[in-house]
């Protein structure tokens, strides 16, 4: 049984690309019912900088059309603010899929108004993630 992501009709243009990357991270999950995922580049500091963290939350919903197939609930940026040992990682960026955008300078924002940025962090993202294989990945499921 393949994984599906539901990533058409959305708000957010959820590429093919990154539906199928998800969907091959998770694919031995099946049975959870959620799934956090954790993109990690364990060489990243205030000082030195790197690639941000990011956290992927998917949930799975029960479609009589579909079957069982699972829903990204957010995508979380994190970036650290602050200088020295005062620096501490805070969202970046942050598409909420049941509540819109948060941007760190710009505050909170719909979703529909996030296409263009979502484009270009989502190019970015799949670059780091598959091109460079910038990240450490864990899952915690529930």
């Amino acid at each position: 049984m393949t994984i599906k992501i539901k990533h058409q009709d959305l708000c957010l243009p959820i590429s093919p690309m990154f539906a199928m990357h998800l969907a091959d991270l998770i694919s031995d999950h099946k049975a959870a019912s959620a799934v956090t995922i954790n993109f990690r580049d364990p060489n990243y500091t205030a000082e030195r900088g790197g690639f941000h963290p990011v956290e992927v939350r998917l949930e799975k919903e029960a479609n009589a059309v579909h079957g069982d197939q699972w829903r990204i609930c957010y995508i979380t940026d994190f970036s650290y603010v602050g200088v020295g040992y005062m620096a501490e990682l805070a969202k970046e960026l942050d598409f909420d899929f049941d509540n819109g955008i948060f941007q760190h300078l710009m505050g909170a924002t719909p979703l529909e108004l996030a296409r263009e940025i979502y484009q270009v962090w989502e190019n970015n993202f799949l670059v780091y993630s598959l091109g460079v294989k910038a990240y450490q990945v864990t899952l915690t499921t529930e």
